[in-house]
């Protein structure tokens, strides 16, 4: 419940800002709003969000919406890597925060029709996630079925799993005796 200072906001946003793209393009847009310095525009962003995901957003102090432009501005042509860029820009907002002790949650269960209708987003612009961002929550606050998912170990794929080497799915020898 505790608010996130507005500089700290920026200081995420400014790591967003100053992440490598292609041809500098910087296809990642933002929406954002704080419960306690704008409740109507969280309101907006929590109910653009999969009913799930609303269930326990709605505690986190700062709601975000992340977008992209499909096009380039300098050419009008399709951007293959706006998605891939504005990843980059969520990941280094995420670092930040991280570096701030604070935690975002990334969620893909957008209403991508919802959020088009709410913010009147030109054809050009995509919507991708919902981000929650402030303190790490308590899974006692949560339904149980979620406690048990949040309780549950977390696991990752193998390097093996995805580094691959001169043939495809085979692992590179330099992740193999992973």
């Amino acid at each position: 419940a505790r608010p996130v200072e507005p500089d700290k906001i920026r200081r995420m946003l400014e790591a967003a800002r100053w992440t490598m793209s292609s041809y500098n393009e910087q296809p990642w847009r933002y929406v954002v709003a704080s419960r306690h310095e704008d409740p109507e525009g969280y309101e907006k962003i929590l109910r653009c969000l999969a009913e799930g995901n609303r269930a326990w957003a709605e505690h986190a102090p700062v709601l975000m919406l992340s977008f992209y432009e499909t096009t380039f501005s300098h050419n009008g042509r399709p951007n293959r890597s706006a998605k891939h860029d504005l990843g980059a820009a969520s990941a280094a907002l995420t670092f930040q925060a991280t570096a701030m002790d604070l935690y975002v949650h990334q969620m893909a269960g957008i209403r991508t029709e919802a959020i088009r209708e709410a913010f009147d987003l030109p054809e050009t612009v995509e919507p991708m996630a919902g981000l929650a961002v402030g303190d790490l929550g308590d899974p006692e606050m949560l339904g149980e079925n979620r406690q048990e998912s949040e309780r549950a170990p977390r696991s990752r794929k193998s390097l093996g799993d995805f580094a691959f080497g001169p043939e495809w799915s085979a692992p590179s020898d330099i992740v193999a005796d992973e």
